[in-house]
């Protein structure tokens, strides 16, 4: 893992909210962006949008967390945590 990788994987674990959807996807694996969506995320007491949690579904992509994959017409998404593993491995063995 590059350290352009090792960077966007920690930024990615580095917001609450996609924090709180790798954990949903965690919990059960394959959620849609209306199930993501419906498990009432808020940001300052206010629900985010549809919109705000594609965005952070992209990040998550980006960084390899999660997967995504289409059932028909719905796409689904999914939890990857080889790469949080090999981040924190890598940067772990640096450290200690």
């Amino acid at each position: 893992m590059n350290d352009e990788d090792l960077d966007l994987v920690f930024k990615s674990l580095g917001d609450p909210t996609r924090r709180r959807i790798l954990d949903l996807l965690k919990e059960r694996s394959e959620r849609s962006l209306f199930e993501i969506c419906a498990a009432s995320f808020s940001a300052d007491g206010k629900s985010l949008s549809r919109q705000t949690i594609s965005q952070h579904l992209d990040m998550l992509e980006r960084a390899g967390l999660i997967t995504t994959s289409w059932k028909g017409r719905t796409k689904t998404h999914s939890l990857n945590a080889a790469p949080m593993k090999r981040a924190t491995t890598q940067w772990l063995k640096k450290h200690l």
